[in-house]
């Protein structure tokens, strides 16, 4: 039928501070992706068959349409999604809990960041196992001259490092 757009298969993956989705479109042309805060609109018309393609998203998380980008390759269209809050994992793509036939997770590259040692703690979580290490017997940092001791100590464990 004239106009009826097929939506492309499409796998993603999610990181800490952005989420990739693949649409896997062989040559494809007259490629138009937009990006909106909690959208994303995908078309483009595919392969020797010239079948119409068009993907749209309700996203489970907001973005940052500006900072998003597409990079399109002769066997796919590759979309990145900068996360508006970083370090919040999606535990889905979309904002509807259904199924989508034409969409799937790649497993190549996905990650449970959340409980992986790989990544870095983040600034805050380093910083409270800081204050957590130089804290005294009741877990409060010990303010006194014990804690002055304390540190002296320490630095002259740290030395046989250097």
């Amino acid at each position: 039928a004239h106009g009826v757009r097929l939506p492309a298969t499409a796998k993603w993956y999610d990181r800490r501070d952005s989420v990739f989705i693949e649409f896997l479109v062989e040559d494809s042309k007259d490629l138009q992706v937009k990006f909106e805060k909690s959208k994303l609109d995908f078309r483009c018309v595919g392969g020797i068959e010239n079948i119409k393609h068009q993907n749209e998203l309700d996203l489970f998380d907001s973005i940052d349409p500006n900072e998003s980008k597409h990079k399109r390759t002769d066997r796919s269209v590759l979309c990145c999604l900068k996360k508006a809050k970083a370090g919040i994992a999606w535990p889905r793509l979309t904002k509807d809990k259904a199924k989508f036939q034409w969409l799937g997770v790649d497993f190549n590259n996905w990650k449970d960041w959340e409980d992986d040692s790989d990544e870095d703690l983040s600034s805050f979580d380093k910083f409270s196992e800081m204050m957590n290490t130089m804290g005294g017997e009741d877990g409060m940092p010990d303010l006194g001259m014990g804690g002055m001791e304390g540190l002296k100590e320490h630095d002259s464990d740290d030395e046989s490092k250097f």
